[in-house]
């Protein structure tokens, strides 16, 4: 599951560089009897099998022996994974990362972990595909890893914001055009365009962010004329001023 996922993009080139060393555990392996067994079924009834404390526990100790890294399970009770969360843990010198399966693990497992976190409010199948949402995350917030930093800061949820709308060439396609601040080379215009943007998309699709996110007296006031109509959302010519992105 996690092969493909390692050997593509950033990833690929975080490891390739030395910028990221990734090993994985299979659990099976610290099982004690004959048949490799992992999971069994809950005291007191219920559907489903839960993962058995001993060989996780094991195979916890035994990965986290060297480096001792920081150890999150990954499950739906925990805290929520957020932006803030990943540029925190991308200064942890290393993570291990507790994949948790079927109706989820032992409670006893929760004594030997530091965190529990979740991507979200949904079920999966089991923790793989959030701990590699945690890996793409934390990896590419690495020094060197994404090629300019600023292509990071400019990411949705960097600054507590989404990100602005972005246009390539043509310029003109089927009907529809470029702002034509973005044309201009006004590198003053296009940065107050683009902070516009974030704000009014934020505003439109994210508004419960606008509560913890740091903004200007600037900001405050942009977002009062988004909110009163007072001028247009999308500077641009052309059938651009009435696209929303």
């Amino acid at each position: 599951m996690f092969g493909a996922a390692l050997a593509t993009g950033p990833l690929k080139w975080a490891r390739e560089r030395g910028l990221l060393d990734v090993a994985l555990h299979q659990i099976r392996d610290y099982a004690t009897d004959r048949h490799r067994q992992v999971d069994d079924t809950p005291y007191g009834g219920g559907q489903g099998m839960v993962m058995k404390p001993d060989p996780l526990v094991a195979a916890i100790e035994h990965a986290a022996v060297v480096d001792r890294p920081r150890r999150i399970l990954l499950a739906p009770q925990g805290a929520s994974f957020t932006q803030a969360r990943a540029e925190a843990l991308a200064r942890e010198p290393s993570l291990l990362l507790v994949c948790g399966r079927y109706e989820g693990v032992d409670a006893r497992v929760r004594a030997f972990v530091d965190d529990e976190l979740s991507i979200g409010d949904y079920v999966l199948s089991g923790g793989e595909p959030a701990a590699l949402c945690l890996i793409d995350a934390v990896a590419r917030l690495l020094p060197e890893v994404v090629g300019s930093f600023d292509s990071v800061e400019s990411d949705s949820f960097h600054s507590g914001l989404l990100d602005a709308t972005y246009y390539t060439r043509p310029a003109e396609y089927r009907g529809w055009t470029v702002p034509e601040v973005l044309l201009s080379g006004n590198h003053a215009e296009i940065a107050r365009h683009r902070r516009r943007e974030q704000l009014r998309r934020t505003l439109e699709r994210r508004p419960d962010l606008l509560e913890s996110a740091a903004l200007s007296s600037d900001d405050r006031r942009i977002l009062r004329e988004l909110e009163s109509g007072a001028a247009p959302a999308t500077p641009g010519r052309g059938r651009a001023r009435g696209r929303r992105a």
